[in-house]
């Protein structure tokens, strides 16, 4: 079990490092591609679909699973490890296979959200600048009602010391004011 897990490990790295390397360039699949199809059905030059880069789930695992099937029969018939006469064999085989194809689609999921940030990172610098001035601006807004703020406290007190002088009667002397006693 855990040559096993160390195998899947080493599958999903390699599934990364071949989804980088066909997203940098997809020689052998043109190379392929070439071989195969007519010139009317060859691929054209602006297209960068490869085994496993930008190919759906069916394909993608159809070419892994070939090309792993292909590796096996090669060991199994010309060298003396025999892949397919054990179920370990058979599950390392498959986990291989599982491995990459997770690799593939993890090194997807790392090209499509460093595009996703760098095509919002101008916009997200221009959000940055644009709260950077609303700040300043909030700042530069306190600074001005602080200044009023000293400006009116002199009128202030006057006021706050008028309402206690009134409210310094004690409550007999308000009543006789009022007429109440």
């Amino acid at each position: 079990m855990g040559l096993e897990v160390i195998i899947f490990i080493a599958a999903i790295l390699f599934g990364i490092f071949i989804y980088w390397r066909e997203s940098n360039g997809n020689g052998f699949y043109r190379f392929v591609n070439k071989l195969v199809n007519s010139k009317d059905l060859q691929m054209k030059p602006s297209d960068k679909k490869g085994f496993v880069y930008k190919q759906a789930f069916m394909p993608r695992f159809l070419y892994v699973a070939g090309a792993f099937l292909f590796i096996a029969v090669v060991f199994q018939f010309l060298t003396p490890f025999k892949v397919f006469s054990n179920y370990y064999g058979v599950s390392i085989f498959a986990s291989s296979i599982v491995g990459i194809l997770l690799g593939t689609y993890i090194a997807n999921l790392v090209f499509k959200s460093g595009e996703i940030i760098d095509e919002k990172s101008e916009s997200f610098e221009g959000v940055f600048n644009e709260t950077i001035e609303k700040g300043k601006d909030l700042i530069g807004d306190l600074k001005e009602k602080g200044e009023n703020l000293l400006e009116n406290e002199d009128e202030v007190k006057e006021e706050v010391d008028k309402e206690a002088k009134e409210e310094s009667k004690s409550a007999r002397e308000r009543l006789k004011d009022k007429g109440l006693l």
